[in-house]
């Protein structure tokens, strides 16, 4: 790849565009002046003016790509120099005095006004030229600067905006792997504590079971580490294995429902998402009735939309439970959400039907193939 700088042009500028506007630039003014000529009635050489005139614009194409260099090392924003000003004036008076020798010769050679008006004086044509077109010169080129700068100002934002997705996809996934760090020690130590409960009771078949899912579930998440976003149906399968070691735990005092249409089972959620949920559920929730109590978790798609939801029937919350809450659980989710979709997810918390009802809301997007 070429380097770019004040001596060299990046290698997407459109060449053959510029030619070709030119071209339609010329096609036109040619077509546009030995029309108006024929329209009033002159008599001329109508085919050797149209070559003329449009052969005359072949120094502008030829020198756009200098005025583009020199703009570049001179950039007009610098419009306080004197020095930025010399340059493009020097070089806007040397295309036009080339331009008008240029345009001289070919009148010259091709006396495209006919018999009557003959071209024999080739200096002094090429001063009525750049006599009478000069103010023309100054604005092609006043435009050939102001027209680059603008596309030039389009691409170098485009390239920031790039960019700065990029740095905000990479900061995205470094919460990510803070959090999951953050949650995995959570949900570890806890079932851990399970696990020694069980063992305090005497139940060593239970514990042994237990530690039989926590290494099957650690092995899920070491897995599925690098991925932000999985299928719902292996985030489902995922919170069944959590589910089988608490309910291993609380025997039947944990009564459990997953309800998640076949249909939506493809859509992307974020990993380890519902784990954390429905472990805030048992343990501030069922965990806190002395008769257990029954944990739904269910999924719906709507207007583009995938909820999920995570119902417990334990206690209902206080009124100021989030002044009280202290836990990382469900700070976490919320953590994640932002990181992954920023304002285009919720998270609500509520009290609902003699028990407590969490809601989560992200953008459906279907599991790629």
């Amino acid at each position: 790849m070429r380097p770019s700088g004040p001596n060299s042009l990046p290698n997407a500028t459109p060449w053959r565009s510029i030619a070709a506007l030119w071209l339609a630039f010329a096609f036109i003014n040619a077509s546009q002046i030995v029309g108006g000529m024929r329209a009033v009635g002159m008599h001329h050489a109508w085919a050797r003016l149209f070559l003329v005139v449009l052969a005359s614009w072949i120094v502008w194409p030829l020198a756009t790509p200098l005025i583009l260099r020199l703009g570049r090392r001179f950039p007009p924003t610098n419009w306080h120099s004197p020095r930025v000003w010399a340059a493009h004036f020097a070089a806007c008076l040397a295309v036009a005095t080339l331009y008008c020798v240029w345009t001289a010769g070919l009148q010259f050679v091709l006396q495209p006004w006919g018999s009557d008006a003959q071209v024999t004086k080739f200096w002094q044509t090429a001063f009525y030229v750049f006599y009478g077109e000069f103010h023309i010169f100054l604005i092609l080129y006043a435009a050939i600067l102001a027209i680059d700068f603008t596309f030039e100002s389009a691409r170098r934002l485009a390239q920031r905006e790039t960019e700065a997705a990029r740095l905000n996809e990479q900061l995205s996934r470094a919460q990510f792997d803070a959090l999951r760090r953050q949650l995995e020690p959570h949900f570890l130590f806890n079932t851990l504590n399970a696990i020694a409960g069980l063992i305090r009771e005497q139940r060593n078949d239970d514990a042994v079971s237990m530690i039989a899912g926590l290494s099957d579930l650690l092995r899920r998440v070491l897995d599925g580490s690098s991925r932000q976003e999985v299928p719902l149906d292996e985030e489902i399968e995922f919170l069944t294995t959590y589910l089988d070691i608490q309910k291993t735990r609380f025997g039947n005092q944990l009564q459990i429902q997953v309800d998640v249409p076949r249909e939506i089972l493809a859509a992307r959620v974020p990993g380890l998402i519902l784990q954390p949920m429905v472990e805030n559920a048992i343990e501030h929730g069922i965990r806190k009735r002395a008769a257990g109590g029954q944990l739904r978790v269910g999924a719906t798609r709507n207007n583009g939309r995938l909820t999920l939801s995570v119902y417990n029937d334990g206690p209902q919350l206080p009124e100021d439970w989030q002044q009280q809450s202290t836990g990382i659980g469900l700070a976490n989710v919320r953590a994640r959400l932002k990181s992954l979709y920023g304002d285009s997810c919720s998270l609500d918390i509520h009290n609902h039907d003699h028990g407590v009802e969490v809601l989560l809301a992200v953008p459906y997007k279907a599991a790629e193939s």
